[in-house]
Parts: C-alpha cells; sequence; structure tokens
C-alpha cells in the first residue's frame, strides 16, 4: 500500500501517473490524501512527518519508506516496481534517461516561479513584468530545447518511459505561459500522454483543474 499526499494537477501528477502506469495492484494499493496549496489544514497534517519543506509530493509506504521530491520518488518506484519504465545506467539510453528525467526539474522550476508571480500574488502585490518576461524566455527556451530534441513518439527511442511521465506535467502547465503554436511535436507528443489509459484515469480522478483562473497569462505591462 503507498499513501500518496497530493495537490491537485501538482508535481503529485507525476507520481499519480506513474502508480496507474505501475498498476495499483502491484503497488497493493493506493490512498490518496488531498491538499490545498497554503491552508492551515495542509501545514497541520501528516504531511510534515514525510515532507521536511512540507511540499507536495510524499509518500509513504506500508513497509515504512517515507519520501519527498518528485523526481526522487518516480526513480524509487520505477526501481523496485517497474524496471521498463527507466533504463539503467549501462543501458545505451541510460543517460539520456537521467539528462530527460532533471531536464525535467529545469523546466518545473521556472513554470513554479511563473506560478509565484502570476498565481498566488494577491493584490495590492504585483508581479515583476521584467522576472515574468524573463521566466517566460527562459521556459520557451526548454520548450524549443525539446521540441528539437523530438527524433520519435517518445523522448527515447526504444519507448514510453518514466521521462516522459516526468515531462508530462510540466508540458500541461507550459501553455498557460507559453503560446505553443510554434511547437507541433511537442502538440502532438502531448496528445500522445493523454491518449494513454493510465493518463487518463488520473485526470478522471483529478476532474477539472482548479488552479489557474484563466486560460493564458501574458507577461504583464511595466
Amino acid at each position: 500500500m503507498i499513501t500518496l499526499h497530493h495537490v491537485q494537477y501538482s508535481r503529485s501528477f507525476r507520481v499519480l501517473w506513474l502508480l496507474e502506469e505501475i498498476g495499483l495492484d502491484r503497488v497493493g494499493g493506493l490512498e490518496l490524501v488531498e491538499h490545498r496549496i497554503g491552508t492551515p489544514e495542509m501545514a497541520q497534517s501528516d504531511l510534515q512527518r514525510l515532507s521536511p519543506a512540507l511540499r507536495i509530493p510524499a509518500i509513504e509506504t506500508s513497509d515504512g519508506v517515507r519520501m519527498s521530491e518528485s523526481g526522487a520518488i518516480v526513480q524509487y518506484l520505477t526501481a523496485r516496481y517497474a524496471p521498463d519504465l527507466a533504463r539503467p545506467a549501462d543501458h545505451p539510453e541510460g543517460p539520456a534517461y537521467l539528462q530527460w528525467l532533471h531536464y525535467a526539474e529545469t523546466q518545473a522550476s521556472l513554470i513554479e516561479n511563473l506560478n509565484l508571480q502570476m498565481v498566488f500574488l494577491r493584490p495590492p502585490a504585483k508581479p515583476s513584468p521584467v522576472v515574468v518576461k524573463l521566466q517566460v524566455a527562459r521556459l520557451r527556451q526548454t520548450l524549443r530545447g525539446l521540441e528539437k530534441a523530438m527524433q520519435s513518439d517518445w523522448l527515447l527511442a526504444s519507448g514510453f518511459s518514466a521521462a516522459d511521465i516526468m515531462l508530462g506535467f510540466n508540458l500541461f502547465a507550459a501553455p498557460f505561459f507559453v503560446r505553443m503554436d510554434e511547437f507541433p511535436k511537442l502538440n502532438a507528443y502531448v496528445a500522445r500522454m493523454q491518449a494513454r489509459p493510465a493518463y487518463q484515469r488520473c485526470v478522471e480522478r483529478e476532474g477539472p483543474q482548479r488552479f489557474y483562473a484563466q486560460d493564458f497569462y501574458p507577461v504583464p505591462e511595466a
């Protein structure tokens, strides 16, 4: 049994999607503990026992494993339950697998900063046009690099992997800040992700997203 502390359409979506790809029966079942970011209930919950930074996601297994950080959780779960979704270091694609796994966090950190500026700030606080413009430009560059690298249906020529899961969360969030018209390969890539039954089960569980209040956040005027 795995207990997952979760916020809708956050980095914990990666873990939920991975568990669906693995099969909930293979991990002994899933208990989902849902939180709302910034609430007193989240701060006072059992999450503080599992996540030193009081951040999502965090997991606890029935045999006592406690972890936070989505990338670390994904690496652990694939090693334990689904090695076919990873690539070992001595595999020809092992270095590329690790590269993309951590590229996803470079990209996600930019999205997180944009979320802080454009979603979390409340009046009278205002986002910084200079900072937002810079973060959007950096996010767009990571998307251009990914677009250029896409040479097959998935990140690795050998097929779908946990690296695709790590990036999938980012590609859900990036269109709120970057127009995606210039990325035809990435748009097709997202469509392939969305067609996977495990992804669809996650979206059905999540329901309509409640985080973003508008479809697109332009760079604010100076």
